[in-house]
């Protein structure tokens, strides 16, 4: 028979946390029920977890009721933390950093899904391990643990850790982990539920290729914007940028003219100006701090900056972003 070897009932746990993203989480326990409806057996039983069993808060404001991650985590056969947010939101409630611990020396799988894998590297989950997670936190992620590198993939699963870049990614890696257990025809039978017709490889990119998003396949314009993208911290100059190129500094210069309508220099600033927006959004860091890891020399030069680019200081962006969460 099909299932005689994989009937036992797997308990899934998902620790949400405040500010969770309701997609991320739809994705990755969607695919477990359809799974149990297909075959017929509780193959699994998604169960929703906090710290202390609070509600947890989706950030689209729905609230889901909560078991108690110290009460009913050991009975998981894996542990996802799902969060999103903020940096505010991915705390150490009711000693979480110390159940996950614990949790996996007693051999549960331990994930992470969108931004779970900040929590899994807080925790000391991700030492000397492949992960990911959703790419809008690399930064952030990269300011905090500058020793762990995270991987550019939908998902990674390397033994008893998984991660996942959240929104729809968890669909591919539920395919995987249901085909790793039932077998292929099986996972397709669930994707195909969905209409999720086209499963992703692990190693497919999160987000639009640099082509999509700065509207230009010029091959010498596409490395050196990407190699912008990898250097926001200590910015290249334009003739190392050029060679890598391919070309020289005047014509790299009239690539930026023709195909982005903008300068070399300003489409830099523009770069590691969004990179600095996002840490002052999500990150804790001082604004001297955030302008040294976006490559500006001083604090007053990056508040300089943004006053041109942003139309306000940083301290006067992120007052805004405060208010408009606390509102």
């Amino acid at each position: 028979m099909l299932f005689s070897d994989t009937r036992a009932l797997q308990r899934m746990g998902f620790v949400l946390m405040p500010n969770f993203a309701l997609m991320s989480y739809a994705s990755a326990t969607e695919p477990l029920r359809a799974a149990n409806m297909l075959a017929g057996l509780p193959l699994y039983e998604p169960v929703t977890l906090s710290p202390g069993g609070r509600p947890a808060r989706s950030s689209s404001g729905v609230l889901v009721d909560c078991a108690n991650l110290a009460e009913c985590g050991a009975g998981c056969h894996t542990i996802f933390v799902c969060a999103g947010g903020d940096v505010e939101d991915w705390g150490d409630p009711g000693g979480l950093n110390a159940a996950l611990r614990r949790f996996a020396r007693q051999g549960i799988r331990i994930g992470g899904i969108s931004s779970g894998a900040y929590i899994l590297a807080a925790a000391g989950l991700l030492e000397n391990r492949d992960f990911t997670l959703h790419w809008e936190h690399a930064a952030l992620f990269r300011e905090a643990f500058p020793h762990l590198q995270p991987r550019q993939a939908r998902y990674v699963i390397t033994g008893d850790r998984i991660t996942c870049g959240g929104g729809v990614a968890p669909l591919d890696m539920m395919h995987r982990m249901i085909s790793e257990r039932m077998g292929a025809d099986f996972a397709r039978r669930v994707s195909d539920w969905y209409l999720h017709t086209a499963v992703a490889e692990p190693t497919a990119a999160q987000r639009g290729s640099t082509a999509e998003r700065f509207g230009t396949h010029h091959a010498a314009l596409l490395t050196v914007l990407e190699k912008m993208e990898a250097t926001i911290e200590q910015p290249l100059d334009r003739a190392t940028l050029a060679r890598l190129g391919g070309v020289s500094p005047r014509h790299l210069d009239r690539l930026f003219a023709q195909e982005l309508r903008r300068g070399f220099l300003e489409t830099y600033r523009l770069i590691r100006l969004h990179h600095a927006r996002r840490l002052l959004e999500q990150s804790p860091l001082s604004i001297s701090a955030i302008a040294f890891a976006t490559g500006f020399s001083s604090a007053s030069h990056f508040s300089h900056a943004c006053k041109t680019v942003l139309g306000q200081s940083p301290s006067t962006f992120r007052r805004k972003v405060a208010a408009a969460r606390s509102g």
